[in-house]
């Protein structure tokens, strides 16, 4: 008889997690097992042999037969479970399939691989220098700061090419699954198979990936999102995680993980290498890697040396001679937009707002609509005629008529992408017109029409961020942005350095090849340093300056951030108990932790509950972590490093 250590899939026991079990059977660490929880049947992982116990143990009661899990992931998990203070079995259940426990049809894989056509690609003198620099580490993490054009993509393939030779597999990583089917025809130039990992899948399609990477001794290319990083691969030799300044890369759900430095470690359990790839990398990332060992590779000119950068325009919305012909999209827009209609190109607008209108009023009395749980403004959704919240999804029909006084002068104001699709569809008729946000169907997504897009089928691009980033689109002439300062208003000290990315990022989708290319941007800001940095794509005047007010103002990289947020049916409950919490803290924490509230967070009320945070700040990432002991049980959420006060 064997003992091993075993760590269930479910919560047993919030204080433990991990038990001792036996086996007749001899074991590996990584094993995917069956063990009896009370009279239940739970899957678990065995982590290793341990002595036999003091006490009576149960048997392990089935061994599913597949291949252990490699014992990078297993140290990964542990890893993950221990940095983030979460539960092991929580871990385990974001790296693992659902269903594991299923007895599953045997489906054939084609349908789950994309099959490829080989060519030679010609590589520019920068590409190649990346390349090379790449090359010189044996592992570990380098940052490629590529300007948009600059053939980051080209890099990443051959680089996978190069670990694929040496039976080595590649894992890139892409903030939204909209932008894997442009990687996947990209890379299916470069190999015989790739294979494309996703939450949009079905779950016994991911399941049967999942079987594929764990069984599988031959190398892989794998494309997904931030989930596909816990695939099991057995050799890896790199993983790219793409567009990396992106916050889809930080889990909001518990294990509140991000996909970055969660893939530094895996990487090195692997000894692989781990590239950053950005236009637009975070302040606080370029800042590690400029004062670690980490190589800052800059690809600083467009991969084609015949570009023309677009001609830009900046338009003062305060200025209302400026939009005579419409309230809300100026001349100069509508005149860009007709002129590329009438040479027969393609042309995006981004809006960061979805929706028809944000705000629903009474003109006689004042009255808003807003979520009776939330306690926010509904916004209208004027293809289904409802008002809609957009944190808990309360939904209700439009009135017509005021519920407090009667009246009959309901109006909405504020703008959102489905407005813009109507208002554009009377002014265009003849184009054809495609809005892409939150509320497209799955089967209508960016990842569903690429082709329609690169092919210019589609004249009209509406979207939000998702349209911003990575997209590249030959027939692109066009780009403009309808307020490029609304997110400066947010309270959160990362407000102006996510407006300068996405205006860089937007930016970029033009000014790719030879054609002359226009950017419209309106904004009531248009002096705003961010907005000014983003017009100019000038990312070293933007690092500077932020650098210097997050030292100044005491926030990431310079110091390591909690967030405590509680929750509680009455306001009453929340203030107390946040306030009674505050005191705890700073009657333990050490000197040089700053307790800062507790305040409302800025969604105050959400899903009929009340929400107060507190916020503190560490010069040492271990104290906050210790000082989640005080956190009392129910009731408290908590977010190590969070990227973003929202």
């Amino acid at each position: 008889m064997q003992y091993y250590t075993v760590a269930p899939t479910q919560v047993i026991r919030h204080d433990a997690d991990r038990f001792t079990y036996h086996s007749q059977q001899p074991l590996q660490p990584g094993q995917l097992v069956v063990v009896e929880v009370g009279s239940r049947q739970v899957p678990a992982v065995v982590l290793g042999p341990t002595t036999a116990p003091s006490f009576a143990t149960k048997p392990i009661t089935q061994i599913l037969q597949q291949p252990a899990l490699p014992q990078p992931l297993l140290a990964t998990a542990q890893w993950l479970s221990q940095y983030y203070a979460t539960h092991l079995a929580t871990v385990w259940q974001t790296m693992l399939p659902r269903g594991l426990l299923k007895k599953r049809r045997q489906q054939p894989a084609n349908h789950l691989v994309f099959s490829a056509n080989r060519t030679k690609n010609v590589l520019t003198a920068d590409q190649r220098q990346a390349i090379d620099r790449i090359n010189q580490i044996p592992s570990g993490t380098a940052l490629l700061h590529g300007v948009t054009g600059a053939g980051k993509t080209l890099v990443y393939s051959q680089l996978a090419e190069q670990a694929w030779r040496r039976g080595l597999s590649s894992l890139v990583l892409v903030p939204e699954i909209a932008l894997t089917s442009q990687l996947v025809a990209q890379l299916q130039q470069q190999f015989p198979r790739v294979i494309v990992s996703h939450s949009r899948q079905t779950e016994a399609q991911r399941h049967l990936i999942w079987q594929q990477v764990l069984a599988s001794d031959q190398p892989q290319i794998i494309v997904g999102p931030r989930s596909a990083l816990f695939l099991p691969v057995r050799r890896l030799g790199m993983i790219v995680i793409d567009e990396c300044h992106e916050p889809s890369f930080k889990q909001e759900q518990s294990p509140r993980y991000s996909a970055l430095r969660t893939a530094a470690i895996l990487a090195r359990q692997h000894q692989a290498k781990l590239v950053l790839g950005s236009a637009t990398p975070t302040v606080t990332d370029y800042f590690l890697a400029q004062h670690t060992a980490q190589p800052i590779i800059t690809m600083p000119r467009p991969a084609r040396s015949d570009t023309v950068r677009p001609d830009i325009t900046m338009v003062d919305m305060t200025q209302r001679q400026q939009f005579v012909r419409h309230h809300f999209l100026s001349d100069p827009l509508l005149q860009a937009l007709e002129q590329t209609f009438a040479a027969g190109q393609q042309a995006l607008l981004f809006h960061n707002r979805r929706g028809t209108a944000s705000v629903t009023l009474c003109h006689n009395c004042g009255w808003q609509a807003a979520c009776p749980r939330c306690f926010i403004p509904l916004t209208l959704h004027a293809d289904h005629h409802q008002l809609i919240c957009h944190l808990c999804g309360h939904h209700q029909s439009v009135p017509t008529s005021c519920p407090d006084c009667q009246a009959v002068e309901i109006f909405h104001k504020g703008l959102g992408t489905k407005r813009l699709e109507s208002e554009l569809r009377q002014l265009f008729p003849r184009q054809t017109i495609a809005r892409f946000d939150g509320d497209t169907a799955a089967d209508a997504g960016l990842d569903k029409r690429y082709h329609q897009l690169a092919t210019g089928q589609i004249d009209l691009i509406i979207g939000t961020q998702a349209v911003a980033k990575g997209l590249d689109l030959p027939g692109l002439r066009c780009v403009g942005v309808v307020q490029a300062d609304a997110g400066l208003a947010l309270p959160d000290f990362v407000a102006p350095e996510r407006t300068f990315q996405l205006l860089a990022q937007v930016i970029g989708r033009v000014g790719r090849s030879n054609h002359p290319t226009r950017v419209v941007v309106q904004s009531y800001q248009p002096t705003h340093p961010a907005i000014v940095d983003g017009l100019a794509q000038d990312y070293t005047n933007f690092y500077q300056r932020t650098i210097a007010e997050r030292r100044q103002t005491a926030f990431p990289p310079f110091v390591y951030l909690l967030k405590l947020t509680c929750q509680y049916k009455t306001e009453a409950s929340a203030v107390s108990n946040a306030q009674r919490l505050a005191q705890t803290l700073r009657n333990t924490a050490p000197p040089a932790v700053e307790i800062l509230g507790p305040t409302p967070a800025f969604y105050e009320r959400q899903r009929d509950q009340y929400r107060w945070q507190l916020l503190l700040k560490s010069p040492r990432r271990q104290w906050l972590v210790d000082l989640l002991a005080q956190l009392p049980s129910g009731h408290w959420q908590y977010e190590l490093d969070p990227t973003s006060l929202l």
